[in-house]
């Protein structure tokens, strides 16, 4: 049986869907306040896991 690959986003991805500038994004990812997920790094890039967001998000809805 197949394991089913999570789908992740690099920084630009993330910045469009929240339409957010880098700077913005850096301090969100310092801000334990803000609760954004932590990336995962690959070739040393910053990628997120679109799952994670999708409950970032649920939960910025629920603290609204």
């Amino acid at each position: 049986m197949s394991q089913v690959q999570p789908e992740f986003l690099n920084a630009k991805a993330v910045r469009a869907r929240y339409s957010i500038s880098e700077p913005t994004l850096w301090r969100w990812e310092r801000d334990p306040d803000v609760g954004l997920p932590k990336p995962v790094l690959i070739a040393k890039r910053r990628y997120w896991r679109l799952a994670d967001l999708i409950a970032f998000e649920a939960q910025q809805q629920r603290a609204s």
